[in-house]
């Protein structure tokens, strides 16, 4: 699932004439680095949501031919949880990946994505979110949202808190998540809270770079990053 429903709020001027998931780092849309990445890990379909320009998000998408793209168009913004939440019966009855739309990540040594699929378990977990550490998390301002316990079960950081690992916006998760979500629009840390209090809850720490295209400036930092940097070649970096 690749969430790009969003109004890229941050991102004005620029996303009001083009969706933020069609904005391009070192010379190619943020979605399609995502979509890039699901399909050398092998997935064969993916399910974008739309909302924000979800006509241009549609039309690039349409000729595109792996994965397989199904689109969740949403009358009106239904946030994280209620975007993926609509999306559900799209997604099919086992754990799936879900990734932000403005996200770019360089792989360490194994592939992010082949890291979580090897960390699952599916006994343990409703969802394993990717971690970055904060000090090297690029584009990144906050405090950090996670503890990560020797174990990888995740605690979110209190208020005031200053804490080591920021959520990447990727992450694995499985439908029962969602049982007994609120309906319409709501956040995904609805169900976080929810499955770390039932200590369901985990984390494992990228081996890589991190980039957050949140903002003009961020956009403007990861493509003068990326452009031309020998690590960045699986990025179809021209």
């Amino acid at each position: 699932m690749i969430l790009a429903a969003g109004l890229g709020r941050r991102m004005r001027p620029l996303t009001e004439t083009i969706p933020k998931a069609l904005l391009k780092v070192a010379g190619r849309p943020l979605i399609d680095h995502v979509l890039d990445r699901l399909e050398a890990f092998g997935v064969r379909e993916a399910v974008v949501n739309t909302h924000h320009l979800g006509h241009l998000i549609a039309a690039h998408l349409a000729v595109r031919r792996s994965p397989r793209i199904h689109l969740s168009r949403e009358s009106a913004p239904l946030e994280t949880g209620g975007g993926i939440g609509n999306a559900l019966e799209l997604l099919g009855d086992a754990p799936f990946f879900a990734v932000n739309a403005d996200v770019v990540w360089l792989d360490g040594p194994t592939p992010a994505l082949e890291r979580m699929s090897s960390a699952w378990n599916d006994d343990a977990m409703d969802a394993l979110l990717l971690t970055a550490t904060t000090v090297h998390a690029h584009g990144y301002a906050g405090r950090g949202d996670y503890f990560v316990d020797p174990l990888g079960l995740l605690r979110r950081r209190a208020e005031r808190d200053v804490v080591p690992y920021a959520f990447t916006g990727i992450q694995l998760l499985h439908p029962r998540l969602f049982a007994g979500a609120p309906d319409g629009a709501f956040s995904l840390n609805t169900l976080y809270d929810r499955a770390e209090h039932r200590r369901r809850l985990y984390g494992l720490v990228h081996d890589g770079d991190w980039f957050h295209v949140g903002t003009p400036e961020a956009l403007g930092a990861a493509d003068d990053h990326l452009v031309g940097r020998p690590g960045a070649r699986d990025l179809h970096v021209g």
